[in-house]
C-alpha cells in the first residue's frame, strides 16, 4: 500500500515537472507558392549615345588599301574620243584644310586622245598618246550618308614631277603648256575614284549590324534561375559628321528596349533589314539604361537567416529563436517561414509587400503581419507572440541588402567601359553613375528589381586594321 501511494506520488511529481517544463508546439498551414513567371516582364525603353570619333589616319590606310596600282581605267575611245588609265604611285595623303579634307594624290596617266571625224562611213582620225607623272591635290567635304561616310570632291590642283609628253614618232616631246588645260576632261573620274574609295572604305553599315546582331542576341544572366537579356533595337540615329583637326567625328544613338526572361532561351527580335538609321540635328549627351537585378528567394533566405543569428524574441520565460527562414510568394505578396525553437516550436509564416529602401540599399517588407492560419493558432496558444511589439521585432530582421547585387551588376558593364576593344582599333570608354532603383516584380524564383543606370559611352577609331 506504501508502495502505491509512493508511485502515485512520483507520477504525479513528473506530470507537474512535465508540464512546467513542454515547449508549446504550432501547425500553422503552409501557404503553397503560387506560380507567378511572366514569360515577358514590363519593359521600359533604354537610350544608348555613342559618339564615334575616326581619325584621318585610319581614312587614309583604308583608302590606301583599296587604291593601289591601277586605280582607273577606261578603254573606250569611241564614246568620248578618250582613253584613259592611271596609276596611283605612292600612298596618298589626307590633311585637314580648313573643315575639309585635303587629298594628295601621286599619280602616273596614259591618255590617248582622237582628233577627226567620221563621214560617209570614213573614218578621219588623228591620235595623240600623254604621258603624265606627278601630284594632284584634290579638297573634300564630308558627310555623313546611308550608313557612309561620304566625300564631294574637288581637284584643286596638279603639279609635274616630270613634264607632260606626246609621243611623236618614237620621241617624247614635252607638251606642258597644251596639257595642263586638257587634263581637266577626265579630272571628274579622278574625282569619282577618290568619293568611291572613300565611301567604300568607310560603310558603316556591315560593321553596326554586325555589332546590334551580336549584342541583340539573348545571353544568360544566371543559369541556375534560367534568366536571359535581350536587348531589341527600336531606332537608330545619327548626327551629320564634322571635321576638327586630325578628326572626323559623328554621333550614333540606340533606342531599344531590354527585357529579361525566365525558361529557355528565347528567340532573337533583331532583323538587321529592318534597321533604319534616321538622321537628327542632336544626340543626348548620356545613356539611360533600365536594367534588373535578381535576388533568388534561396539567397535572400540565407541572408535573413543570418539577421536573426543570436536573436531572441519575447520576455521572461516566453522567448523563442529563428533557426532557419524562408520566403516564397504568394497572390502579390511575399511569404516568410520561421522555424521556431523554444517556448513555441514549429515553424510560423508571415505575409508582407516587398519596398525597397533608397538609402540603404534594402528590401523589406511593409505591413507585415502573420498569415491568417498562423494568427489563429497564435492567438489560441501564444498569444503573447502574436503581439505587436514582438512583430515589430521580428520585423526590423525581416530584410536584406541588394547592394551586391547592383555593385556586381555595375561591375559588369564597366568591363565594356574601360577600353574595351571589341574589334582591333576600336576602342570602348565610359562611365557610370549611381544605380537609381525604379519598381520591384515577383516571380516564384526571385525578386526582381527593375534599376536605371546613366552615363556616357564614347567610340574610337584609331589603328583601324
Amino acid at each position: 500500500m506504501q508502495k502505491k501511494i509512493y508511485l502515485l506520488f512520483v507520477l504525479f511529481g513528473l506530470t507537474i515537472i512535465s508540464g512546467c517544463g513542454s515547449t508549446q508546439k504550432i501547425a500553422a498551414l503552409k501557404p503553397e507558392p503560387d506560380d507567378a513567371s511572366p514569360l515577358v516582364y514590363e519593359n521600359t525603353t533604354s537610350f544608348i549615345d555613342l559618339p564615334i570619333s575616326i581619325k584621318l589616319k585610319d581614312i587614309e590606310n583604308q583608302t590606301n588599301k583599296l587604291l593601289t596600282g591601277l586605280i582607273y581605267e577606261d578603254n573606250n575611245i569611241a564614246d568620248d574620243d578618250y582613253e584613259v588609265r592611271i596609276w596611283k604611285l605612292a600612298p596618298i595623303t589626307l590633311q585637314n584644310e580648313k573643315g575639309k579634307i585635303k587629298t594628295v594624290l601621286p599619280l602616273k596617266a596614259y591618255v590617248k586622245y582622237r582628233i577627226g571625224t567620221s563621214k560617209l562611213g570614213i573614218a578621219l582620225y588623228d591620235t595623240r598618246e600623254f604621258n603624265l607623272n606627278g601630284v594632284i591635290t584634290l579638297i573634300s567635304d564630308v558627310g555623313l550618308t546611308n550608313w557612309k561616310l561620304n566625300t564631294n570632291t574637288e581637284l584643286k590642283s596638279f603639279d609635274w614631277n616630270e613634264s607632260p609628253s606626246i609621243n611623236i614618232m618614237g620621241k617624247a616631246v614635252p607638251i606642258t603648256y597644251v596639257i595642263n588645260p586638257t587634263i581637266r576632261l577626265f579630272k571628274s573620274k579622278i574625282e569619282k575614284s577618290i568619293d568611291d574609295a572613300i565611301a567604300k572604305s568607310m560603310d558603316f553599315k556591315p560593321n553596326v549590324l554586325d555589332a546590334l546582331e551580336k549584342i541583340c542576341q539573348p545571353f544568360q544572366m544566371n543559369e541556375a534561375y534560367e534568366s536571359w537579356l535581350r536587348i531589341v533595337p527600336v531606332e537608330l540615329y545619327t548626327t551629320e559628321s564634322k571635321l576638327q583637326k586630325e578628326t572626323i567625328s559623328f554621333e550614333m544613338g540606340l533606342k531599344c528596349t531590354i527585357e529579361t526572361l525566365i525558361g529557355q532561351k528565347p528567340a532573337t527580335k533583331f532583323d538587321r533589314n529592318k534597321i533604319v538609321l534616321k538622321p537628327v540635328a542632336k544626340m543626348p549627351q548620356d545613356i539611360t539604361a533600365n536594367i534588373v537585378a535578381v535576388s533568388t528567394y534561396q539567397d535572400a533566405s540565407k541572408i535573413m537567416t543570418k539577421n536573426f543569428a543570436g536573436q531572441e524574441f519575447g520576455s521572461d520565460s516566453k522567448k523563442v529563436k529563428v533557426q532557419n527562414v524562408n520566403i516564397w510568394h504568394k497572390d502579390g505578396k511575399m511569404i516568410i517561414a520561421l522555424d521556431l525553437l523554444g517556448s513555441i516550436n514549429g515553424t510560423i509564416y508571415l505575409a508582407g509587400f516587398p519596398q525597397y529602401n533608397d538609402q540603404t540599399k534594402e528590401i523589406f517588407f511593409d505591413k507585415l503581419d502573420y498569415a491568417i492560419d498562423t494568427k489563429s493558432k497564435l492567438m489560441r496558444t501564444a498569444n503573447w507572440l502574436a503581439s505587436g511589439y514582438v512583430l515589430r521585432k521580428i520585423q526590423e530582421s525581416c530584410r536584406y541588402s541588394i547592394k551586391p547585387n547592383l555593385d556586381e551588376g555595375k561591375q559588369n558593364v564597366m568591363q565594356y567601359l574601360k577600353n574595351y576593344s571589341p574589334m582591333p582599333g576600336v576602342f570602348v570608354n565610359g562611365l557610370i553613375d549611381d544605380i537609381q532603383f525604379q519598381k520591384i516584380q515577383l516571380t516564384n524564383k526571385a525578386i526582381i528589381a527593375f534599376v536605371k543606370m546613366n552615363g556616357a559611352v564614347s567610340i574610337t577609331v584609331d589603328g583601324l586594321k
